[in-house]
């Protein structure tokens, strides 16, 4: 019965020309997505090959070793992507158009940046050598972020900055109680209280801790094949004002960064869905000043001006 149906189907004119043009409205508006899709990956594994055989000179270090040098665990890194460059498929790049659309909103002057759209954010967190020297090793460090492609990773910061065709990239220095970033006497560590010390030590080993633990779950869950439509969807439910009602969160990569800096005692946690209800972009404003749409620290803690890390032309 349901093959002669079929082969009634088939034979009858207009079901044809049904099925045709059916064919051509999802075929033809594909090819410019799947010419896209080919030259980013193309792109993506240029870069990785640029990096990887990038030439080193002992003793002589680039801007990005420089920058990097100054990083410590907790600091965030904020991102004003360039959607185009995504290369982890088309939904990745439409959560990020989504993100840039919804989340980021025009600078009212509350903001600690001046311009850009940073729908993205990482973490630095202590790196997984284990070798001696390594835990204060600057050239350790790792940035956790939420991705498309790999689900929740750890790479090592100096590389994650040469692989960023971000068009700018903002480094916001953590600071706890009693530290004096950027100080020639704090880059050693002298010069800080005992007190300190520790504070600081414990903020590594709760880090380390949270890293080795997000990158387990992501792995079992297979949190990469999830990321981009949670992205859109928190996006929508924020735009609709129902983010409120469902437990997802309106940023999954500012969810996992604040849950972090919860983790290690520099967020406050207010309540259960805070981590989940912030914005990448909340982290452009000082919580001291402001109670809403921003990153709430513990007293004592604070983000220190942001240092521009990468910067390129709006148009490049």
């Amino acid at each position: 019965m349901a093959s002669k149906l079929f082969s009634h189907l088939n034979n009858h004119p207009r079901t044809k020309l049904a099925i045709q043009l059916s064919f051509a409205t999802i075929f033809i508006p594909s090819i410019p997505i799947l010419f896209w899709s080919h030259n980013a990956k193309k792109e993506r594994e240029e870069r990785e090959h640029e990096v990887a055989t990038k030439l080193r000179i002992p003793s002589v270090q680039t801007i990005d070793d420089l920058m990097v040098e100054k990083c410590q665990p907790g600091d965030v890194l904020l991102f004003d992507r360039r959607c185009d460059y995504c290369a982890s498929g088309f939904v990745a790049a439409m959560a990020c158009y989504v993100g840039k659309a919804i989340l980021c909103e025009e600078d009212d002057g509350t903001r600690s940046v001046e311009r850009g759209k940073y729908e993205h954010c990482g973490i630095v967190v202590p790196g997984l050598s284990a070798s001696k020297g390594a835990q204060h090793d600057p050239s350790n460090l790792c940035l956790l972020e939420a991705t498309s492609g790999s689900g929740i990773t750890c790479r090592p910061l100096l590389t994650r900055l040469e692989m960023s065709r971000s068009r700018s990239v903002i480094l916001l220095p953590l600071s706890c109680p009693g530290e004096r970033r950027y100080e020639s006497d704090d880059d050693e560590g002298v010069g800080l209280t005992e007190q300190t010390k520790v504070l600081k030590e414990q903020t590594h080993n709760e880090l380390s801790k949270f890293r080795d633990k997000w990158l387990t779950d992501s792995h079992t869950q297979q949190y990469d094949k999830q990321h981009s439509y949670l992205s859109i969807m928190g996006a929508m439910l924020y735009q609709t004002g129902l983010y409120a009602t469902f437990p997802i969160p309106i940023s999954p990569s500012a969810w996992l960064v604040v849950s972090a800096l919860q983790e290690c005692g520099a967020a406050m946690k207010l309540n259960e869905k805070q981590s989940q209800q912030t914005k990448v972009e909340d982290f452009t404003r000082d919580g001291r000043f402001f109670e809403k749409d921003t990153v709430r620290l513990r007293p004592g803690w604070k983000f220190l001006a942001p240092v521009v890390l990468r910067e390129t032309s709006s148009s490049a």
